[in-house]
């Protein structure tokens, strides 16, 4: 039997950030869901620094588990992005709302990771799938 694949405890710590971030609350009625970025982000300035600071410790995990240097450049340019709309007063506001860089960033980590892996993840998906054919059988 094929050992089981698991994500690197980086990536996965790397998705709890970014949803903390960007998604953790929904807004009722609208159906917008915010985060500490967009909390923190209130603070002029001083928020946006905070969490940018946040957002490059996602990088940092891309590069623990060596994610190619182009894609985490892409991953800055996210981080640029939404740090320079962020400095905008009430615009940044908006982009914390619907721009979110930490979702981004870890949706490029876990498509690289699934493509090193594909694989491995393919095999054990047959291998339980097998699984499951036989105990319906019995």
């Amino acid at each position: 039997m094929t050992e089981t694949v698991q994500a690197p405890k980086a990536l996965l710590q790397a998705q709890k950030l970014a949803n903390l971030t960007d998604n953790k609350v929904r807004i009722p009625i609208i159906g917008v869901r915010l985060g500490l970025d967009f909390l923190i982000g209130l603070i002029p300035v001083i928020g946006d620094l905070i969490m940018t600071a946040v957002s490059l410790s996602i990088v940092a995990m891309a590069k623990s588990i060596s994610v190619p240097r182009a894609l985490r450049i892409a991953m800055l340019k996210n981080i640029g992005i939404d740090f320079l709309l962020g400095l905008i007063p009430f615009v940044g506001d908006v982009v914390d709302l619907l721009y979110k860089s930490n979702q981004k960033n870890v949706r490029i980590m876990e498509k690289w990771w699934v493509s090193q892996n594909h694989q491995q993840i393919q095999s054990n998906s047959q291998q339980a799938v097998q699984k499951w054919i036989k105990s319906q059988d019995s």
